[in-house]
């Protein structure tokens, strides 16, 4: 159905794709595996036709293809469904899911929009998605948003001839169990109409949802299986190169907080309509974990500390002086950091360059009279590049054309460099590979080493189990119960969930 054959593409420095052959045929789920920065990205967006190859063919039914933009692809039958979402929130669910084809529901130049509405609940209807097609896209959850992408894509269906191909880049990063088994359920069911290339980190979905798996590294398929034969441990050795740390999480590294040394307090702390009377203590070298469900208050937490939410009643204190309100610009000051769960909208910004995303926090110290000293910044920004082991062919390059994992670690390097001792870290890994996993889980035993304290937001109970000195629970934004973490004494999973839910 859909081949490419010897597949090569090379950007400044990046030897991207090196002769990846690929193919999907009718009613198939294809699961895509690698690094951050093994030519996953690269070769969907070939796909897609953001990317024109250097060389190679790219097949449909046998026939040559070439395409220029996405637009061409989708013309083709090829959608996708990004990780970030392209939705447009402040429009409405019909005008999102139409959106660049709203010509059809034009008469006399005016829109119909009772037909487009009728129209976009049919659409719906194939993701089972019960909402008003009226609706502003931000007033629904995430998952809910998740769906009508999805519905946005099967729109071709009615605009072309031939079978669907659909990229699913990350679609369950930041889903809960339940909205997963959904999403996997309608995918299943839509296989009798278009095919499926299914890119994860998370290793046991791929294998649960894929029926064959292509295993990438350093821009090259080291290995194509069948679900049956597939080996979990066998994957993550070849996706790394390398033995996987069974020490995964550094609990070895994970030694006692300084008691003494109180980084953020919260007394009695409040949000109107995200959580109440939150008190807790974070002292130096301590890693605190908020868990709970979506919902449950623990990003809204985070935002609090960083002065992005304002309390309604209670007391913020950081190093012992309280905020006088919601203020960024004062937690900066005042050694925070916050490492946000969309890395891509709020923690980089896309079209600065490696060095400018790091000082952007910390100009004051960068500047004489008014003139930025770029050679002080581009030498700092190296350094971290060196100490985080940053891929990236130099600092100049384009933060936004970097992976993932290494987006990640610019952020990271944005507050270590700027002298931050508290960090709040909002899923850090999500959607990270595992190698880049352990990266930042070494990132945070050094920074408690050196003496921060860090707030956690973690993308599994897993992880916050196995990072944390702390945990508290949270359901509906209320404190339920806080767990001692220490190195060989850890809660279980059953502990947590039990006031959980």
């Amino acid at each position: 159905m859909y081949q490419l054959t010897k597949a090569d593409k090379k950007f400044p420095g990046v030897h991207a794709l090196k002769g990846v052959d690929f193919f999907i045929d009718r009613g198939e789920i294809v699961g895509l595996v690698g690094e951050n920065g093994a030519g996953k990205s690269t070769l969907m967006k070939v796909i897609y036709g953001t990317y024109q190859l250097d060389s190679g063919t790219m097949q449909i039914d046998g026939n040559t293809v070439r395409f220029q933009n996405p637009r061409q692809a989708m013309s083709h039958g090829i959608g996708m469904l990004f990780q970030e979402q392209s939705l447009i929130i402040n429009l409405t669910v019909m005008e999102n899911i139409f959106l660049g084809f709203e010509q059809q529901f034009v008469k006399w130049g005016v829109i119909n929009w009772k037909s487009m509405a009728e129209a976009a609940r049919y659409q719906l209807t194939k993701v089972k998605l019960n909402i008003d097609p009226a609706a502003i896209t931000s007033t629904l959850s995430f998952a809910q948003r998740q769906l009508v992408e999805l519905a946005k894509v099967l729109t071709l269906e009615e605009r072309i001839d031939g079978d669907l191909v659909i990229l699913l880049d990350e679609p369950t990063s930041v889903l809960a169990p339940e909205e997963v088994e959904l999403l996997f359920g309608i995918v299943r069911e839509l296989t009798n109409r278009a095919a499926f290339i299914f890119v994860s980190h998370r290793i046991e979905e791929v294998l649960e949802l894929s029926d064959r798996i292509y295993v990438m590294k350093d821009g090259e398929v080291v290995d194509l299986v069948n679900k049956n034969d597939a080996n979990t441990n066998e994957i993550q050795r070849q996706m790394v190169g390398r033995e996987i740390d069974k020490e995964y999480y550094r609990e070895h590294r994970q030694k006692p907080y300084d008691s003494n040394k109180t980084l953020v307090s919260l007394d009695s702390v409040s949000v109107s309509g995200k959580f109440s009377e939150i008190s807790f203590d974070l002292h130096a070298g301590e890693v605190l974990s908020l868990v709970g469900t979506e919902g449950s208050g623990r990003e809204s937490i985070l935002r609090t500390v960083f002065g992005l939410e304002t309390p309604s009643s209670g007391l913020v204190k950081v190093k012992g002086t309280p905020y006088t309100r919601g203020n960024v610009r004062e937690a900066v000051e005042r050694g925070v950091g916050y490492v946000p769960r969309e890395r891509k909208i709020e923690g980089i910004v896309n079209g600065m360059n490696v060095y400018e995303n790091m000082t952007l926090s910390q100009l004051k110290n960068y500047s004489k009279n008014g003139v930025l000293r770029v050679g002080d910044e581009k030498s700092m920004a190296q350094d971290w590049v060196q100490t985080l082991a940053i891929k990236t062919p130099d600092v100049s390059k384009d933060c936004g054309g970097l992976s993932g994992g290494n987006q990640q670690k610019v952020v990271l390097a944005k507050w270590r460099s700027g002298g931050s001792d508290v960090i709040l870290l909002d899923h850090p890994t999500r959607g990270l590979d595992i190698g880049a996993k352990e990266d930042v889980y070494e990132m945070v035993r050094t920074m408690c080493e050196d003496g921060s304290g860090i707030i956690l937001v973690a993308d599994s109970l897993e992880e916050a189990i196995g990072l944390s000195h702390t945990i508290l629970v949270l359901k509906d934004g209320k404190f339920q119960k806080r767990f001692d973490g220490s190195a060989g004494d850890k809660p279980s999973l059953y502990d947590l969930l039990h006031h959980m839910i």
